[in-house]
């Protein structure tokens, strides 16, 4: 190579042993890298979502990637064990005069290892067939404990009511009932860092929010969340289960993908103490970020108030009240009147709007930087 063919990468003592450092030229990026006194360099960019791998950190000889963890050989870009052919450019290094020179022109070339997609990654299409409720129950309790909860009871009976007199198919999902990881903020790493599907779903086969997200996006036409109040809010289940909807909200920032159209929800709050509607107040907030759609008087609640204290006799109170549990018949009611409309008169892609909370849709398509 002509000395024009090589970059100054700083001073060796820029580099300290064991130490991972990103150096750009231009539109070039690298990772560089120090351990056992010899230097390595690889192309910066990820193969995953391009992500930048010089601000990863070092796991022996491979740099692990600060956005999802995927691993490239320091030295010559192979990806870990089992997955070699997932491989990122390397490039020559050389020492010179007390500094570190990193070759233009890779001495080996970029390969992506074909991935076949998630399979929640399908584009969303409604299957013919009656009205499709899924019920998200957030009530936490021990396993193999079972106790009664207010919240669920009056959810249960919502989604019995619509079977037998609707006709419709429902599902109900206890959130205690499921393993998954709490949202681990890939989108404030980089808002491209968040994916559909979630990252976590994508990387670890255990984690069972896709079925959560299967039911969202894939099978439902109406959402019944229900949750009780615990020190003024919704339950920790529901907050947990919704950050991981982050993911859902977001592709309407990134990518405008709308991945839930015309899904209606409805929501059952209940507690021995109050802040009923400020309790539904988030959720109605945060299910309209995500494309929800709602009917009037899209909540029931039950609070006995601040002061009631004896808790067997809320349960009680919402044991034995007709009210309430035809209350959440008719909340069920209205929604699938609502989702029916919205099925059989469907406005098409075309007139769904973007996610209008934000001011401006958010240019996160623009390609990183080259090799």
């Amino acid at each position: 190579m002509n000395e024009g063919a090589w970059i100054d990468a700083g001073a060796l003592t820029d580099f300290p042993e064991g130490t991972l450092r990103e150096v750009s030229a231009g539109r070039l990026r690298f990772a560089v890298s120090l351990r056992n006194g010899r230097f390595g360099a690889i192309s910066g960019n990820c193969n995953h979502l391009g992500g930048p791998l010089g601000q990863g950190r070092l796991d022996g000889d491979y740099v692990v990637c600060p956005w999802h963890y995927w691993k490239f050989n320091r030295l010559d870009g192979k990806g870990e064990p089992g997955f070699e052919d997932d491989c990122v450019p390397s490039h020559p290094v050389r020492i010179e005069g007390g500094r570190l020179w990193i070759g233009r022109e890779a001495a080996t070339r970029r390969n992506r290892k074909p991935h076949a997609p998630h399979p929640l990654a399908r584009p969303p299409q409604r299957e013919n067939g009656p009205i499709r409720i899924l019920g998200l129950s957030t009530t936490a309790m021990s396993a193999g404990e079972p106790r009664y909860s207010t919240s669920e009871d009056l959810l249960e009976h919502a989604l019995h009511s619509a079977a037998t007199t609707q006709g419709c198919g429902t599902r109900l999902i206890r959130i205690r009932d499921l393993k998954f990881r709490e949202c681990e903020g890939f989108y404030s790493k980089s808002a491209r860092a968040c994916t559909w599907p979630c990252s976590i779903t994508q990387m670890d086969a255990s984690d069972q929010m896709d079925q959560v997200y299967e039911g969202l996006v894939h099978w439902a036409d109406v959402i019944l969340v229900a949750t009780p109040i615990r020190w003024g809010a919704a339950s920790s289940l529901y907050f947990k289960m919704v950050e991981r909807m982050n993911c859902i909200q977001n592709q309407e920032t990134i990518a405008n993908r709308h991945l839930l159209k015309n899904k209606v929800a409805g929501f059952i709050v209940t507690g021995g103490q109050d802040n009923v509607q400020a309790v539904a107040g988030q959720l109605l907030g945060f299910f309209g970020e995500i494309g929800c759609q709602f009917p009037q008087f899209p909540y029931i609640a039950h609070s006995r108030g601040w002061s009631a204290e004896d808790m067997e006799q809320n349960q009680v109170a919402v044991q034995q009240s007709a009210l309430l549990h035809d209350g959440a018949a008719a909340l069920a009611r209205r929604c699938i009147e609502m989702a029916r409309m919205m099925v059989s008169s469907s406005l098409g892609e075309d007139a769904l709007t973007r996610g209008g909370r934000k001011a401006a849709r958010l240019d996160a398509s623009t390609a990183p930087p080259g090799d």
